[in-house]
């Protein structure tokens, strides 16, 4: 991989920053970013830059992306279409790559998918089946649209081991990740009523040992725990991924009743970030308790 290969980060929070490391640590030395919390000095992107001397800052989406070879657009759910035309309409480079890291509904992919090819790019659809954090850059990514073989011969080189080809339709890479959230949101969703409840009642140990019983994992409190905590940290950003999970099942002609209101308790979860510190399950439950309990 050339070191001058020009790299644009759309969105610079958990994945922008991880993968700013990854880049540079494997040659990259033109890198640029662009985060619309940029122009707060406090916020965390802002002060992530502090620890990334090697990321340029651009101004605009746009001018991030003018003439880059590839584009990486990491952005919240919602934004996901609005970034698409912010990049098309700054000077995406000809024949430059835009990778669409973002958790949203097939149709909202094809609606980006358009503004950029529109504009002279290459747009390729990604679907991120892992959180980031473990493997990093090397996560497992499903890959769709006419251009991924193309772009894992650029982006092999910069460490996307986990990145492979999953359908030249545009839309069914997302689809797979949607669908498979509407589980795993679920479940935590679920997990997070469920022994709150029985917590309340002081049945946490039975239940827990009876989910033991019919689903035997090896350590069902640890495995709660976790999952609940993912939704107090990341509830807000999960709560968005679920509402486009949710625009995913109505794509398909059914009624998302259960996955609007699992997007509703990812949004209530994230209000109990102080339970974090807990590192026992029934403390962090406590915490939340006593946080839902009116002062």
């Amino acid at each position: 991989m050339s070191a001058t290969t020009r790299i644009a980060l759309i969105g610079f929070g958990e994945v922008g920053q991880t993968l700013a490391e990854d880049l540079a640590g494997a040659g990259v030395t033109d890198l640029v970013a662009f985060d619309v919390k940029f122009s707060d000095p406090e916020s965390p992107p802002s002060r992530a830059l502090a620890q990334h001397l090697d990321v340029r800052v651009a101004a605009t989406a746009g001018q991030a992306s003018a003439d880059a070879d590839l584009v990486i657009c990491a952005v919240t759910a919602a934004q996901d279409v609005a970034a698409a035309r912010a990049v098309a309409a700054g000077g995406l480079g000809k024949g430059g790559f835009f990778l669409d890291l973002n958790s949203a509904s097939p149709g909202m992919k094809l609606a980006s998918a358009a503004l950029i090819e529109a504009a002279g790019g290459l747009y390729v659809e990604a679907a991120v089946m892992s959180p980031i954090g473990p493997k990093r850059i090397a996560s497992p990514m499903l890959l769709g649209g006419p251009h991924m073989a193309a772009f894992l011969e650029l982006a092999a080189p910069l460490g996307f081991s986990g990145a492979r080809p999953f359908s030249e339709v545009l839309g069914k890479a997302s689809a797979a990740k949607m669908c498979r959230s509407v589980m795993v949101k679920g479940i935590e969703a679920l997990l997070t009523e469920s022994l709150l409840a029985a917590r309340h009642y002081d049945v946490l140990d039975t239940v827990v040992g009876s989910l033991s019983d019919l689903f035997p994992l090896p350590n069902w409190p640890q495995l709660s725990r976790y999952m609940i905590s993912r939704s107090v940290e990341h509830g807000v950003r999960r709560a968005e991924e679920m509402r486009e999970a949710a625009r995913t099942v109505e794509e398909a002609g059914v009624a998302p009743l259960l996955t609007r209101m699992i997007s509703e308790r990812q949004d209530a979860s994230a209000h109990y970030r102080s339970a974090l510190a807990e590192d026992d399950l029934a403390a962090m439950l406590d915490a939340i308790i006593r946080e839902t309990k009116p002062s």
